[in-house]
């Protein structure tokens, strides 16, 4: 299965992968959407004049048509599933080998926290599959307070099922 699309020529990227941004996602400090339009973009998808992201040309053939519509990757457990199963076997220790992430405490094994992690364990792995390194730091936007309980999201994010 593919890992991501090519983005179009001349694109910039909103929110280069860095280990400081994917390390906020961890640390559940951006929104569960904004997870999502990191992969999205790097999928293939694009925003629509009505604020939906749909497949596109360059989306991989399994993601668009399993998902002609991006899919809620940390709420959705079919769409969280499809990104697990997507990450080669030889990528799936860069969690661990790049950030050091040990994993979460048994208080906070929750499904948004696992697909958090999940979905920063793909964007390892497709940076490695482009053959690109991650730096340090990068732009990031504004950190938001990780919500009270790790079972709810962000104000705005969809419910976890």
């Amino acid at each position: 299965m593919a890992m991501s699309a090519s983005p179009p020529e001349g694109a910039t990227d909103p929110h280069p992968l860095s280990r400081a941004l994917l390390m906020m996602i961890l640390e559940d400090r951006l929104s569960d959407r904004f997870v999502c339009e990191l992969i999205w973009r790097r999928l293939g998808y694009e925003l629509q004049e009505d604020r939906t992201w749909q497949a596109g040309l360059t989306t991989p053939a399994a993601w668009a048509e399993a998902f002609p519509r991006a899919p809620e990757l940390i709420a959705e457990r079919p769409a969280s599933v499809h990104l697990t199963r997507s990450i080669p076997a030889e990528h799936k220790q860069l969690l661990k080998a790049q950030l050091g992430f040990a994993g979460y405490r048994i208080g906070e094994l929750v499904p948004r926290r696992t697909r958090r992690a999940t979905a920063v364990s793909w964007l390892l792995a497709d940076l490695a599959a482009r053959g690109e390194g991650l730096p340090e730091q990068g732009p990031l936007p504004e950190p938001l307070v990780p919500p009270e309980s790790p079972l709810q999201g962000h104000p705005g994010d969809p419910e976890v099922h």
